[in-house]
């Protein structure tokens, strides 16, 4: 996938009806690739990443990094090697950078490197605000001025950065590792409270340990880091992409079909296997990173979930896993607490013939930064329905809701054409590719021009 490609508005033609059975090799977690990328930049040596997936937020964060002068290239097809030495500029620039959040990362780097940072202001998918105040707050704390002029952050610091107290009032992954970077290289000792434990966050930090950094970690989500001066190049494989496993194990039961996914260790599914049994779903261990998800109850369960941080249920799994539902028998509910806006393909599900609402009240025991704020953020799912292709094109809003567009066009019968498919490929690389290895039928050809009237679906 190359990137000038990235917004072409490729076209997804999906004939369904069918029971998914093959093989699919998991990627490298896309969502740990992109931040070991800006790690790799507070090294003064060569970084080595491999396991590195070849997906639209990858490309794009490596445009980022080289408008900055570094050096990055492709060893092998899934290794690339990361040359810091040569960063020259802090200014960060990217043709289009509205569906990637990397940006607001790259300040503590440059920080560190320049003394001053300018990048684009964050896009990211329309899920939820995704306040950047948490970063902002962050860096002013270790020390930085920080302002937003023109389409652009700017930060600055006359001298070292400082280490500090920090309790973060939300465990958010993205300033957890904006706090990483800060004080790895700050002077002095900081202790970064109620932090992000996810595994691509414990992951970032054992790479950044592999390059000399001291980060202690208690088990109250609480990090003790103490800075150094330096850190050095490493090389670091990356883990399998758990949300990705999780996408096609959903598809596997819903589709009555038998998947066989490699690349990904069970550990790292968590709750995720549980609730699988839960509503019917079964799975087998053949290796120490390869699963065979099926079917194990003829008749699905419905059930009960919260979407939480981790080690809960997490919400990029929600999408395909709420499309799973449509095919339970029953009533499931949803709860959705970590972004308030994440429930707008289920309009589309419906227009497949899904019956599903999205409702403004916590419908789950979890304590809810959303409650009474009139979002739409629980759902309720009655099945089993039986979903038909439309005749109209479906246009793909974000990386989750595409993959949950995708298992629904695979149950639905007919053909149904996805458009706005980059967005898909941002997170999961070239379906047709990727899915080669199974008897799913799908083309994938570029669309041009969107021509419906329809605003829900373009």
């Amino acid at each position: 996938m190359n990137y000038h490609n990235s917004f072409d508005n490729v076209k997804y033609k999906i004939t369904g009806g069918n029971a998914i059975t093959g093989e699919i090799r998991c990627m490298g977690a896309k969502n740990l690739t992109t931040k070991a990328i800006v790690a790799s930049l507070l090294s003064s040596s060569k970084v080595v990443l491999s396991n590195v997936s070849r997906v639209g937020d990858v490309e794009i964060t490596q445009l980022l990094v080289h408008s900055l002068g570094v050096g990055v290239r492709w060893v092998e097809d899934h290794v690339i090697e990361i040359d810091p030495t040569t960063l020259c500029r802090h200014h960060a620039s990217l043709p289009d950078s509205r569906t990637n959040r990397i940006p607001i990362l790259l300040l503590s780097v440059l920080l560190h490197r320049c003394g001053i940072a300018v990048v684009p202001t964050v896009g990211g998918d329309d899920i939820g605000k995704r306040n950047v105040d948490f970063h902002i707050n962050a860096l002013e704390r270790f020390g930085a001025e920080v302002r937003r002029e023109d389409g652009v952050y700017i930060a600055t610091a006359s001298d070292r950065l400082r280490g500090c107290h920090i309790h973060l009032s939300y465990p958010s992954v993205g300033a957890t590792e904006t706090c990483l970077f800060l004080a790895v290289l700050a002077k002095g000792t900081s202790v970064i409270s109620n932090v992000a434990i996810e595994p691509e966050v414990t992951e970032l930090i054992t790479m950044l340990r592999s390059m000399g950094a001291i980060i202690f970690m208690a088990n109250n989500r609480e990090l003790t880091i103490h800075g150094v001066e330096q850190l050095h190049g490493t090389s670091f494989n990356i883990i399998g992409d758990r949300i990705e496993a999780a996408s096609w194990a959903s598809l596997a039961c819903a589709s009555n079909g038998r998947v066989i996914i490699s690349g990904i260790r069970p550990d790292l599914l968590g709750n995720f296997l549980s609730y699988y049994n839960l509503v019917g779903g079964g799975y087998r261990l053949i290796g120490a990173d390869t699963i065979e998800f099926y079917r194990e109850r003829q008749i699905l369960s419905p059930v009960i979930l919260e979407t939480d941080v981790y080690p809960g249920f997490s919400t990029d799994w929600q999408q395909p896993f709420a499309t799973l539902l449509t095919q339970a028998n029953g009533m499931s509910v949803i709860h959705e607490t970590v972004y308030e806006q994440r429930f707008g393909y289920l309009d589309i599900l419906n227009k497949l013939g899904a019956k599903a609402q999205a409702v403004k009240g916590c419908l789950g025991s979890l304590s809810c930064r959303y409650k009474g704020f009139d979002h739409e953020h629980s759902a309720i799912i009655q099945g089993i329905t039986k979903l038909k292709a439309i005749d109209q094109p479906i246009r793909v809003p974000d990386i989750r809701a595409g993959l949950a567009y995708v298992i629904a066009a695979i149950l639905a019968e007919g053909e149904t054409v996805l458009v706005g498919a980059e967005q898909i490929e941002r997170g999961y690389g070239d379906l047709t590719a990727r899915l080669s290895n199974t008897n799913l039928s799908i083309g994938r050809t570029f669309a041009g021009a969107i021509i419906s009237d329809d605003p829900s679906v373009n």
